[in-house]
Protein backbone atom coordinates (compact mmCIF):
# COMPACT_ATOMS: atom_id res chain seq x y z
CA UNK A 1 0.00 0.00 0.00
CA UNK A 2 1.45 3.47 -0.76
CA UNK A 3 2.42 5.63 2.03
CA UNK A 4 -0.01 8.40 1.07
CA UNK A 5 -2.84 5.92 1.09
CA UNK A 6 -1.74 4.65 4.25
CA UNK A 7 -1.65 7.64 5.78
CA UNK A 8 -4.86 8.94 4.52
CA UNK A 9 -6.26 5.54 6.20
CA UNK A 10 -4.86 6.38 9.53
CA UNK A 11 -6.67 9.34 9.35
CA UNK A 12 -9.83 7.93 8.34
CA UNK A 13 -9.33 6.13 11.27
CA UNK A 14 -8.46 8.70 14.09
CA UNK A 15 -11.43 10.83 12.35
CA UNK A 16 -13.78 7.99 12.96
CA UNK A 17 -12.50 7.61 17.24
CA UNK A 18 -12.36 11.07 17.54
CA UNK A 19 -15.85 11.26 16.45
CA UNK A 20 -17.30 8.22 18.64
CA UNK A 21 -15.58 9.98 21.64
CA UNK A 22 -17.24 13.53 20.50
CA UNK A 23 -20.17 11.26 20.52
CA UNK A 24 -20.34 10.28 23.84
CA UNK A 25 -19.97 14.20 24.73
CA UNK A 26 -21.46 16.02 22.35
CA UNK A 27 -24.89 17.78 22.26
CA UNK A 28 -27.09 20.47 20.58
CA UNK A 29 -26.57 24.17 21.78
CA UNK A 30 -28.79 25.48 25.16
CA UNK A 31 -30.44 28.36 25.36
CA UNK A 32 -30.15 29.67 22.07
CA UNK A 33 -32.10 32.92 20.81
CA UNK A 34 -34.49 32.61 18.02
CA UNK A 35 -36.21 35.45 17.37
CA UNK A 36 -39.59 34.34 15.94
CA UNK A 37 -40.64 35.94 13.03
CA UNK A 38 -43.89 35.36 10.42
CA UNK A 39 -44.70 36.26 6.89
CA UNK A 40 -45.17 40.26 5.91
CA UNK A 41 -49.31 40.36 5.03
CA UNK A 42 -50.24 43.42 2.84
CA UNK A 43 -48.01 42.59 0.40
CA UNK A 44 -50.65 43.02 -2.54
CA UNK A 45 -48.99 46.56 -3.12
CA UNK A 46 -45.52 44.82 -4.59
CA UNK A 47 -44.94 44.35 -8.37
CA UNK A 48 -45.38 40.43 -7.76
CA UNK A 49 -48.47 40.71 -5.59
CA UNK A 50 -50.29 42.88 -8.28
CA UNK A 51 -49.95 40.73 -10.83
CA UNK A 52 -50.36 37.70 -8.55
CA UNK A 53 -54.20 38.62 -7.96
CA UNK A 54 -54.59 40.66 -11.40
CA UNK A 55 -56.36 37.95 -12.90
CA UNK A 56 -58.24 35.66 -10.14
CA UNK A 57 -61.47 35.29 -10.95
CA UNK A 58 -62.14 35.78 -6.81
CA UNK A 59 -59.95 35.82 -3.82
CA UNK A 60 -60.52 32.24 -2.80
CA UNK A 61 -58.53 30.49 -6.18
CA UNK A 62 -55.20 30.28 -6.32
CA UNK A 63 -53.10 30.66 -9.99
CA UNK A 64 -51.29 27.52 -11.18
CA UNK A 65 -48.08 27.10 -13.81
CA UNK A 66 -47.13 23.42 -14.02
CA UNK A 67 -42.75 23.80 -13.88
CA UNK A 68 -41.68 20.78 -15.75
CA UNK A 69 -38.90 21.71 -17.01
CA UNK A 70 -35.82 22.35 -15.02
CA UNK A 71 -34.44 25.61 -16.47
CA UNK A 72 -37.82 27.01 -16.62
CA UNK A 73 -38.33 25.75 -12.89
CA UNK A 74 -34.73 27.58 -11.47
CA UNK A 75 -35.35 30.59 -13.65
CA UNK A 76 -38.79 30.62 -11.87
CA UNK A 77 -37.26 30.66 -8.86
CA UNK A 78 -34.49 33.05 -9.91
CA UNK A 79 -37.30 35.71 -11.51
CA UNK A 80 -39.22 35.80 -7.85
CA UNK A 81 -35.75 36.30 -5.95
CA UNK A 82 -34.79 39.06 -8.26
CA UNK A 83 -38.04 40.96 -8.43
CA UNK A 84 -39.06 40.76 -4.53
CA UNK A 85 -39.30 43.71 -2.76
CA UNK A 86 -40.11 43.19 1.00
CA UNK A 87 -39.48 38.73 1.76
CA UNK A 88 -38.38 35.57 0.37
CA UNK A 89 -38.42 32.56 2.52
CA UNK A 90 -37.05 29.36 0.90
CA UNK A 91 -37.63 25.76 2.93
CA UNK A 92 -35.41 23.08 1.58
CA UNK A 93 -33.92 19.56 2.20
CA UNK A 94 -31.06 19.85 0.37
CA UNK A 95 -29.59 23.38 -1.05
CA UNK A 96 -26.46 22.00 -2.28
CA UNK A 97 -22.58 23.47 -2.54
CA UNK A 98 -22.52 23.29 -5.58
CA UNK A 99 -22.94 26.30 -8.93
CA UNK A 100 -26.29 25.87 -8.78
CA UNK A 101 -26.67 26.15 -5.05
CA UNK A 102 -24.29 28.98 -4.54
CA UNK A 103 -25.70 30.47 -7.47
CA UNK A 104 -28.94 31.17 -5.65
CA UNK A 105 -27.52 31.93 -2.47
CA UNK A 106 -25.76 34.66 -4.35
CA UNK A 107 -28.66 35.79 -6.06
CA UNK A 108 -30.64 35.75 -2.23
CA UNK A 109 -27.77 37.73 -1.08
CA UNK A 110 -28.60 40.36 -3.98
CA UNK A 111 -32.21 40.52 -2.58
CA UNK A 112 -31.34 41.10 1.03
CA UNK A 113 -28.71 44.17 -0.43
CA UNK A 114 -31.73 45.79 -1.74
CA UNK A 115 -33.41 45.60 1.76
CA UNK A 116 -35.47 42.45 1.44
CA UNK A 117 -35.84 40.30 4.38
CA UNK A 118 -34.33 36.39 3.48
CA UNK A 119 -34.92 33.74 6.03
CA UNK A 120 -33.17 30.44 4.86
CA UNK A 121 -34.43 26.86 6.58
CA UNK A 122 -32.18 24.02 5.33
CA UNK A 123 -32.41 20.70 6.54
CA UNK A 124 -29.08 19.64 8.34
CA UNK A 125 -28.15 16.13 6.65
CA UNK A 126 -26.62 17.05 3.49
CA UNK A 127 -25.20 20.71 4.87
CA UNK A 128 -21.62 18.80 5.63
CA UNK A 129 -18.77 21.08 4.64
CA UNK A 130 -21.32 24.26 4.43
CA UNK A 131 -20.97 26.09 7.79
CA UNK A 132 -18.35 28.49 5.96
CA UNK A 133 -20.79 29.97 3.18
CA UNK A 134 -24.11 29.24 5.13
CA UNK A 135 -22.20 31.60 8.16
CA UNK A 136 -21.18 33.88 5.55
CA UNK A 137 -24.78 34.69 3.86
CA UNK A 138 -25.86 35.10 7.20
CA UNK A 139 -23.22 37.75 8.12
CA UNK A 140 -25.09 39.81 5.63
CA UNK A 141 -27.99 42.29 6.67
CA UNK A 142 -31.38 41.20 6.56
CA UNK A 143 -30.63 37.97 5.70
CA UNK A 144 -31.01 34.86 8.55
CA UNK A 145 -30.01 31.47 8.35
CA UNK A 146 -31.46 28.27 10.29
CA UNK A 147 -31.05 24.45 10.09
CA UNK A 148 -33.52 21.98 10.95
CA UNK A 149 -32.39 19.35 13.46
CA UNK A 150 -28.49 19.46 13.16
CA UNK A 151 -25.93 17.25 13.99
CA UNK A 152 -24.23 19.32 17.03
CA UNK A 153 -20.06 17.87 16.03
CA UNK A 154 -18.14 16.29 13.15
CA UNK A 155 -19.53 18.95 11.55
CA UNK A 156 -17.25 18.98 8.44
CA UNK A 157 -18.13 15.86 6.73
CA UNK A 158 -21.33 13.47 6.72
CA UNK A 159 -19.24 10.45 8.07
CA UNK A 160 -17.90 12.43 11.11
CA UNK A 161 -21.57 13.66 11.65
CA UNK A 162 -23.10 10.34 12.09
CA UNK A 163 -20.28 8.49 13.92
CA UNK A 164 -20.30 11.18 16.67
CA UNK A 165 -24.16 11.14 16.86
CA UNK A 166 -24.39 7.00 16.95
CA UNK A 167 -25.94 7.40 20.65
CA UNK A 168 -28.62 9.34 18.89
CA UNK A 169 -29.67 8.05 15.96
CA UNK A 170 -33.27 8.16 16.78
CA UNK A 171 -33.08 11.83 16.21
CA UNK A 172 -31.01 12.64 13.66
CA UNK A 173 -32.33 10.01 10.86
CA UNK A 174 -35.38 12.03 11.18
CA UNK A 175 -35.31 14.94 8.76
CA UNK A 176 -37.34 17.66 7.12
CA UNK A 177 -37.88 17.06 3.56
CA UNK A 178 -40.23 19.75 2.85
CA UNK A 179 -39.31 21.94 -0.51
CA UNK A 180 -40.83 25.67 -0.38
CA UNK A 181 -39.81 29.34 -2.20
CA UNK A 182 -42.02 32.46 -1.23
CA UNK A 183 -41.34 35.71 -3.03
CA UNK A 184 -43.27 38.49 -1.13
CA UNK A 185 -45.93 36.22 0.02
CA UNK A 186 -47.55 36.54 -3.38
CA UNK A 187 -46.14 33.88 -5.21
CA UNK A 188 -44.32 30.46 -4.25
CA UNK A 189 -42.88 27.34 -6.38
CA UNK A 190 -43.78 24.13 -4.52
CA UNK A 191 -42.75 20.40 -5.59
CA UNK A 192 -40.26 18.02 -5.90
CA UNK A 193 -37.20 19.93 -6.88
CA UNK A 194 -34.10 20.31 -4.16
CA UNK A 195 -31.31 23.31 -4.94
CA UNK A 196 -28.75 21.18 -6.87
CA UNK A 197 -27.09 20.76 -9.90
CA UNK A 198 -28.83 17.17 -10.73
CA UNK A 199 -32.26 18.98 -10.29
CA UNK A 200 -32.02 21.12 -13.44
CA UNK A 201 -29.79 19.15 -15.88
CA UNK A 202 -26.16 20.50 -14.71
CA UNK A 203 -24.75 17.36 -13.91
CA UNK A 204 -22.66 15.07 -15.79
CA UNK A 205 -23.57 11.88 -14.01
CA UNK A 206 -27.13 12.09 -13.12
CA UNK A 207 -30.31 14.45 -13.42
CA UNK A 208 -33.78 13.90 -12.66
CA UNK A 209 -36.92 14.56 -13.97
CA UNK A 210 -39.11 15.74 -11.61
CA UNK A 211 -42.20 18.57 -11.38
CA UNK A 212 -42.93 21.80 -9.80
CA UNK A 213 -45.71 24.28 -9.79
CA UNK A 214 -45.98 28.12 -9.70
CA UNK A 215 -48.35 29.08 -7.36
CA UNK A 216 -50.22 32.69 -6.75
CA UNK A 217 -53.44 33.79 -5.30
CA UNK A 218 -55.13 32.45 -1.68
CA UNK A 219 -53.15 29.33 -1.28
CA UNK A 220 -50.08 31.52 -0.94
CA UNK A 221 -50.23 33.03 2.81
CA UNK A 222 -51.17 29.22 3.67
CA UNK A 223 -48.22 27.94 2.08
CA UNK A 224 -46.12 30.90 4.22
CA UNK A 225 -47.91 29.97 7.31
CA UNK A 226 -46.61 26.25 7.36
CA UNK A 227 -43.19 27.97 6.60
CA UNK A 228 -43.52 30.16 9.64
CA UNK A 229 -44.66 26.81 11.82
CA UNK A 230 -40.95 25.49 10.83
CA UNK A 231 -39.00 29.00 10.83
CA UNK A 232 -40.43 28.87 14.70
CA UNK A 233 -40.03 25.51 15.73
CA UNK A 234 -37.40 24.75 18.92
CA UNK A 235 -36.11 22.01 16.40
CA UNK A 236 -34.74 24.74 14.30
CA UNK A 237 -31.53 26.77 15.06
CA UNK A 238 -29.25 29.65 13.63
CA UNK A 239 -26.32 28.48 11.96
CA UNK A 240 -24.20 30.45 14.04
CA UNK A 241 -25.28 28.91 17.12
CA UNK A 242 -23.66 25.55 15.49
CA UNK A 243 -20.87 26.87 13.61
CA UNK A 244 -19.97 30.79 15.60
CA UNK A 245 -18.43 33.03 13.30
CA UNK A 246 -15.10 33.46 13.37
CA UNK A 247 -14.15 36.96 11.44
CA UNK A 248 -15.98 40.11 11.67
CA UNK A 249 -19.09 40.54 9.38
CA UNK A 250 -17.09 42.24 6.87
CA UNK A 251 -14.94 39.43 6.23
CA UNK A 252 -17.68 36.97 6.36
CA UNK A 253 -19.25 38.66 3.25
CA UNK A 254 -16.09 39.14 1.23
CA UNK A 255 -15.44 35.63 1.94
CA UNK A 256 -19.10 35.01 0.59
CA UNK A 257 -18.51 37.07 -1.93
CA UNK A 258 -15.12 34.91 -2.82
CA UNK A 259 -17.05 31.60 -2.44
CA UNK A 260 -19.83 32.35 -4.79
CA UNK A 261 -17.60 33.82 -7.43
CA UNK A 262 -17.61 30.75 -9.68
CA UNK A 263 -21.15 30.62 -9.52
CA UNK A 264 -21.57 34.28 -10.71
CA UNK A 265 -19.48 32.68 -13.64
CA UNK A 266 -21.54 29.85 -14.53
CA UNK A 267 -24.71 31.27 -14.41
CA UNK A 268 -27.73 29.21 -15.20
CA UNK A 269 -28.98 29.98 -18.95
CA UNK A 270 -31.95 31.77 -19.40
CA UNK A 271 -34.83 29.68 -21.52
CA UNK A 272 -35.71 31.33 -24.71
CA UNK A 273 -38.36 28.32 -26.27
CA UNK A 274 -41.62 27.32 -24.73
CA UNK A 275 -41.69 24.84 -22.52
CA UNK A 276 -43.60 21.24 -22.68
CA UNK A 277 -46.86 22.61 -21.76
CA UNK A 278 -46.05 26.01 -24.43
CA UNK A 279 -45.52 28.79 -21.44
CA UNK A 280 -42.80 31.23 -22.06
CA UNK A 281 -40.34 31.68 -19.53
CA UNK A 282 -41.26 33.63 -16.33
CA UNK A 283 -39.87 36.65 -16.86
CA UNK A 284 -41.25 37.49 -19.86
CA UNK A 285 -44.36 37.15 -18.51
CA UNK A 286 -43.82 39.36 -15.40
CA UNK A 287 -42.51 42.09 -17.96
CA UNK A 288 -45.30 42.47 -19.67
CA UNK A 289 -47.33 42.22 -16.04
CA UNK A 290 -49.47 39.31 -17.28
CA UNK A 291 -49.52 36.22 -16.22
CA UNK A 292 -50.89 32.65 -17.91
CA UNK A 293 -52.41 30.63 -14.84
CA UNK A 294 -55.27 28.49 -14.30
CA UNK A 295 -57.14 28.97 -11.41
CA UNK A 296 -58.69 26.96 -9.50
CA UNK A 297 -59.72 26.00 -5.85
CA UNK A 298 -56.41 24.60 -3.74
CA UNK A 299 -55.23 23.18 -0.29
CA UNK A 300 -51.84 22.94 1.16
CA UNK A 301 -50.86 20.84 4.31
CA UNK A 302 -47.39 20.30 5.90
CA UNK A 303 -46.54 17.71 8.42
CA UNK A 304 -46.12 18.88 11.89
CA UNK A 305 -42.37 19.21 12.91
CA UNK A 306 -43.47 17.37 15.74
CA UNK A 307 -43.92 14.79 13.79
CA UNK A 308 -40.13 13.88 13.28
CA UNK A 309 -38.95 14.85 16.83
CA UNK A 310 -41.67 15.99 19.36
CA UNK A 311 -41.54 13.89 22.62
CA UNK A 312 -42.94 10.34 21.52
CA UNK A 313 -46.39 10.67 23.19
CA UNK A 314 -46.67 13.67 20.59
CA UNK A 315 -45.82 11.47 17.71
CA UNK A 316 -48.74 10.31 15.85
CA UNK A 317 -48.08 6.62 16.38
CA UNK A 318 -49.28 5.81 12.72
CA UNK A 319 -48.41 9.34 10.37
CA UNK A 320 -51.14 8.49 8.19
CA UNK A 321 -53.68 9.03 10.91
CA UNK A 322 -52.54 12.28 11.48
CA UNK A 323 -55.59 14.62 9.48
CA UNK A 324 -53.17 17.94 8.93
CA UNK A 325 -50.35 15.44 7.74
CA UNK A 326 -49.91 15.43 4.42
CA UNK A 327 -50.01 11.43 3.13
CA UNK A 328 -53.26 11.50 5.59
CA UNK A 329 -55.07 13.74 2.69
CA UNK A 330 -53.41 11.86 0.06
CA UNK A 331 -54.32 8.61 0.73
CA UNK A 332 -58.06 10.37 1.57
CA UNK A 333 -57.71 12.08 -2.15
CA UNK A 334 -56.68 8.74 -3.89
CA UNK A 335 -59.00 6.72 -1.88
CA UNK A 336 -61.74 8.80 -2.96
CA UNK A 337 -61.19 8.31 -6.85
CA UNK A 338 -64.11 6.85 -8.29
CA UNK A 339 -62.71 6.22 -12.32
CA UNK A 340 -58.70 6.42 -12.10
CA UNK A 341 -56.10 7.21 -9.91
CA UNK A 342 -51.95 7.90 -11.69
CA UNK A 343 -49.05 8.25 -8.56
CA UNK A 344 -45.45 9.08 -9.49
CA UNK A 345 -42.88 8.28 -7.00
CA UNK A 346 -39.48 7.84 -7.26
CA UNK A 347 -39.24 5.62 -4.37
CA UNK A 348 -42.13 3.52 -4.16
CA UNK A 349 -42.53 0.98 -0.86
CA UNK A 350 -46.55 0.55 -0.82
CA UNK A 351 -46.59 -1.01 2.91
CA UNK A 352 -50.00 -2.03 4.38
CA UNK A 353 -51.28 0.96 3.99
CA UNK A 354 -50.56 1.49 0.35
CA UNK A 355 -51.87 -1.66 -0.63
CA UNK A 356 -54.74 -1.94 1.15
CA UNK A 357 -55.56 1.38 -0.86
CA UNK A 358 -54.93 -0.46 -4.09
CA UNK A 359 -56.65 -3.58 -3.24
CA UNK A 360 -59.98 -1.24 -2.35
CA UNK A 361 -59.41 0.98 -5.67
CA UNK A 362 -59.36 -2.10 -7.85
CA UNK A 363 -61.96 -3.68 -6.03
CA UNK A 364 -63.89 -0.83 -7.03
CA UNK A 365 -62.91 -1.31 -10.48
CA UNK A 366 -60.84 2.01 -10.25
CA UNK A 367 -57.54 2.11 -12.85
CA UNK A 368 -54.98 2.26 -11.10
CA UNK A 369 -51.20 3.53 -12.62
CA UNK A 370 -48.14 3.16 -10.87
CA UNK A 371 -44.98 5.41 -12.34
CA UNK A 372 -41.13 4.77 -10.78
CA UNK A 373 -37.62 4.19 -11.47
CA UNK A 374 -35.96 1.03 -12.05
CA UNK A 375 -33.28 -0.64 -10.96
CA UNK A 376 -31.41 0.81 -14.11
CA UNK A 377 -31.90 4.45 -12.89
CA UNK A 378 -32.78 4.74 -8.81
CA UNK A 379 -30.54 6.12 -6.84
CA UNK A 380 -31.41 4.06 -3.73
CA UNK A 381 -30.97 0.39 -4.81
CA UNK A 382 -31.87 -0.56 -1.04
CA UNK A 383 -35.08 0.88 -1.55
CA UNK A 384 -35.74 -1.04 -4.76
CA UNK A 385 -35.59 -4.06 -2.44
CA UNK A 386 -38.20 -2.74 -0.37
CA UNK A 387 -40.34 -1.82 -3.61
CA UNK A 388 -39.51 -5.06 -5.72
CA UNK A 389 -41.22 -7.64 -2.91
CA UNK A 390 -44.57 -5.76 -3.81
CA UNK A 391 -44.52 -5.83 -7.36
CA UNK A 392 -46.09 -9.27 -8.00
CA UNK A 393 -49.02 -8.79 -6.33
CA UNK A 394 -49.56 -5.17 -7.57
CA UNK A 395 -49.26 -6.68 -11.10
CA UNK A 396 -51.27 -9.63 -10.05
CA UNK A 397 -54.08 -6.54 -8.85
CA UNK A 398 -54.53 -5.60 -12.25
CA UNK A 399 -52.31 -2.29 -11.10
CA UNK A 400 -50.40 -0.66 -14.76
CA UNK A 401 -46.71 -0.68 -13.38
CA UNK A 402 -44.45 1.60 -15.26
CA UNK A 403 -40.12 1.79 -14.46
CA UNK A 404 -38.21 4.63 -15.83
CA UNK A 405 -35.73 3.37 -18.29
CA UNK A 406 -32.60 5.87 -18.46
CA UNK A 407 -31.60 4.39 -21.71
CA UNK A 408 -35.17 5.62 -23.22
CA UNK A 409 -35.18 8.85 -21.73
CA UNK A 410 -31.86 9.92 -23.29
CA UNK A 411 -33.19 8.72 -26.61
CA UNK A 412 -36.50 11.10 -26.16
CA UNK A 413 -34.98 13.91 -24.95
CA UNK A 414 -38.13 15.56 -24.50
CA UNK A 415 -37.58 16.54 -20.81
CA UNK A 416 -33.93 17.85 -21.72
CA UNK A 417 -30.87 16.82 -22.98
CA UNK A 418 -29.25 14.05 -20.76
CA UNK A 419 -26.14 13.46 -22.87
CA UNK A 420 -24.52 10.83 -21.20
CA UNK A 421 -25.76 11.84 -17.70
CA UNK A 422 -28.36 9.10 -16.71
CA UNK A 423 -32.20 10.03 -16.61
CA UNK A 424 -33.73 9.05 -13.04
CA UNK A 425 -37.44 10.01 -11.93
CA UNK A 426 -37.34 12.32 -8.97
CA UNK A 427 -41.47 13.73 -9.42
CA UNK A 428 -43.94 13.10 -6.65
CA UNK A 429 -47.40 13.52 -7.93
CA UNK A 430 -51.07 12.25 -8.40
CA UNK A 431 -53.55 12.79 -10.54
CA UNK A 432 -57.55 11.34 -8.90
CA UNK A 433 -60.68 11.41 -11.91
CA UNK A 434 -58.92 13.32 -14.34
CA UNK A 435 -60.14 16.54 -11.61
CA UNK A 436 -57.79 16.35 -8.58
CA UNK A 437 -53.74 16.59 -8.71
CA UNK A 438 -51.46 16.55 -5.65
CA UNK A 439 -47.58 17.79 -6.17
CA UNK A 440 -44.97 17.81 -2.97
CA UNK A 441 -42.18 16.09 -1.65
CA UNK A 442 -43.81 13.00 -0.62
CA UNK A 443 -42.49 9.71 -1.35
CA UNK A 444 -44.70 6.67 -1.39
CA UNK A 445 -42.40 4.66 1.31
CA UNK A 446 -41.74 4.39 5.01
CA UNK A 447 -39.43 7.08 5.31
CA UNK A 448 -41.88 9.52 3.90
CA UNK A 449 -44.66 7.86 6.07
CA UNK A 450 -42.81 7.87 9.19
CA UNK A 451 -39.93 9.66 9.68
CA UNK A 452 -39.82 13.00 7.47
CA UNK A 453 -41.73 15.57 7.18
CA UNK A 454 -43.64 16.57 3.81
CA UNK A 455 -45.22 19.57 1.96
CA UNK A 456 -47.83 18.68 -0.19
CA UNK A 457 -50.83 20.64 -2.75
CA UNK A 458 -53.67 19.59 -3.96
CA UNK A 459 -55.14 21.46 -6.49
CA UNK A 460 -59.15 20.85 -7.99
CA UNK A 461 -58.78 21.38 -11.88
CA UNK A 462 -59.53 19.38 -14.49
CA UNK A 463 -56.97 21.97 -16.28
CA UNK A 464 -54.26 21.20 -14.49
CA UNK A 465 -54.57 17.59 -14.33
CA UNK A 466 -55.02 16.99 -17.93
CA UNK A 467 -51.62 18.83 -17.82
CA UNK A 468 -49.70 16.67 -15.46
CA UNK A 469 -51.49 13.48 -17.31
CA UNK A 470 -49.76 14.39 -20.62
CA UNK A 471 -46.47 14.94 -19.05
CA UNK A 472 -47.16 11.45 -17.05
CA UNK A 473 -47.78 10.30 -20.51
CA UNK A 474 -44.73 11.26 -21.93
CA UNK A 475 -42.88 8.96 -19.76
CA UNK A 476 -45.43 5.83 -20.07
CA UNK A 477 -44.84 6.29 -23.95
CA UNK A 478 -41.15 7.13 -24.28
CA UNK A 479 -39.29 6.86 -21.61
CA UNK A 480 -39.96 3.54 -19.39
CA UNK A 481 -40.88 0.36 -19.41
CA UNK A 482 -44.22 -1.61 -18.85
CA UNK A 483 -44.20 -4.54 -16.54
CA UNK A 484 -46.72 -7.11 -16.40
CA UNK A 485 -46.81 -10.79 -15.20
CA UNK A 486 -45.66 -13.65 -17.43
CA UNK A 487 -47.33 -16.79 -18.37
CA UNK A 488 -45.67 -18.45 -15.12
CA UNK A 489 -45.78 -15.47 -13.01
CA UNK A 490 -42.38 -14.17 -13.38
CA UNK A 491 -41.70 -10.39 -13.97
CA UNK A 492 -41.91 -9.01 -17.84
CA UNK A 493 -40.29 -5.35 -18.49
CA UNK A 494 -41.63 -4.29 -22.33
CA UNK A 495 -40.64 -1.49 -24.38
CA UNK A 496 -42.45 -0.45 -27.80
CA UNK A 497 -40.73 -1.35 -30.56
CA UNK A 498 -39.23 1.79 -32.38
CA UNK A 499 -39.25 0.08 -36.16
CA UNK A 500 -42.80 -1.12 -36.18
CA UNK A 501 -41.91 -4.79 -35.21
CA UNK A 502 -43.19 -6.68 -31.91
CA UNK A 503 -42.52 -5.45 -28.36
CA UNK A 504 -39.18 -6.02 -27.09
CA UNK A 505 -39.73 -7.91 -23.55
CA UNK A 506 -36.98 -8.53 -20.89
CA UNK A 507 -37.27 -10.65 -18.21
CA UNK A 508 -34.77 -9.45 -15.97
CA UNK A 509 -34.14 -6.13 -14.10
CA UNK A 510 -33.24 -4.53 -17.57
CA UNK A 511 -29.95 -2.13 -18.22
CA UNK A 512 -28.13 -3.43 -15.10
CA UNK A 513 -25.39 -6.26 -14.97
CA UNK A 514 -24.76 -9.31 -13.60
CA UNK A 515 -22.63 -7.83 -10.68
CA UNK A 516 -25.30 -5.27 -9.83
CA UNK A 517 -27.81 -7.60 -9.42
CA UNK A 518 -25.78 -10.36 -7.11
CA UNK A 519 -25.48 -7.50 -4.89
CA UNK A 520 -29.18 -6.59 -4.26
CA UNK A 521 -29.93 -10.20 -4.21
CA UNK A 522 -26.85 -10.65 -0.60
CA UNK A 523 -28.56 -7.54 0.69
CA UNK A 524 -31.92 -8.52 0.21
CA UNK A 525 -32.35 -11.19 3.50
CA UNK A 526 -30.74 -8.19 5.71
CA UNK A 527 -32.72 -5.11 5.22
CA UNK A 528 -35.76 -4.34 6.73
CA UNK A 529 -38.72 -2.40 5.06
CA UNK A 530 -38.82 -0.03 8.02
CA UNK A 531 -35.49 0.84 7.78
CA UNK A 532 -35.58 1.87 3.76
Amino acid sequence: MPAERVGRVVAWLLAGLLALLLAGCAGLPKEVARTPSEAFTGTEGTPLGRIAWAGAPDRAQSGFRLLPMPAYSMHARLELARRAQRSIDIQYYLVQNDETGRYLLRTLRDAADRGVRVRVLIDDLYTAGSDRLLVALAAHPNVEVRLFNPFPAGRARLSTRLAASLFDIDRVHRRMHNKLFVADNAMAVVGGRNIANEYFMRDAGSNFIDIDTLVTGAVVPRLSSLFDMYWNSPFVYPVESLAPPDAPARELRQRFEEMTMDAAIWAPQTPIERDLLGYRALGEDLDEDALQLTWARAEAYADTPHKALGPRELRPKVAADAPEGVLFNVRRVVRAAEREAMVTTPYLIPGRGGMESVRLLRERGVRFTLVTNSLAATDESLVHLGYRRYRPELLALGVELYELSPKRVEQTQRFGVFGSASGRLHGKSAVVDGKVVFLGSLNFDPRSDLHNTELGLFVYSPQIAAQLTSLIGLITMDAAYHLRLGPRGDIEWVSPSTDGGPDHVLHEEPETDFGSRLKLELFAPLVPENLL
